[in-house]
C-alpha cells in the first residue's frame, strides 16, 4: 500500500464517520420521541468526531513536523557546503 493510498483511505474513512455521525444525530431528532436524542446516539456522534479529529489532527501534525525537520536538514546541508 502506497503512502498516498493510505492517506486517501484515512481521509475517506474520517469523512464517512462524520457523515454517519451527523446522519445518526439527525435521525435521532426525527424518530419517536421527536426531538429527543438517545445517549447512545450522542456517544456514537462523539466517537465519530474524535475519530475524524484524530485522523486530521495527527496527519497535519506529522506533516508539519516532517517539514520542520526537512528545513533544518536543508539549512545544515547548505551551511556545510559553503
Amino acid at each position: 500500500m502506497t503512502k498516498e493510498t493510505r492517506t486517501d483511505i484515512q481521509i475517506y474513512s474520517a469523512i464517512a464517520m462524520l457523515i454517519a455521525g451527523v446522519a445518526l444525530a439527525t435521525a435521532g431528532f426525527i424518530v419517536a420521541p421527536t426531538g429527543v436524542i438517545s445517549d447512545s446516539v450522542l456517544l456514537f456522534f462523539a466517537q465519530c468526531l474524535i475519530y475524524a479529529g484524530s485522523i486530521f489532527g495527527v496527519s497535519i501534525y506529522i506533516h508539519t513536523k516532517f517539514a520542520e525537520l526537512k528545513s533544518k536538514f536543508d539549512t545544515i546541508e547548505e551551511g556545510g557546503n559553503q
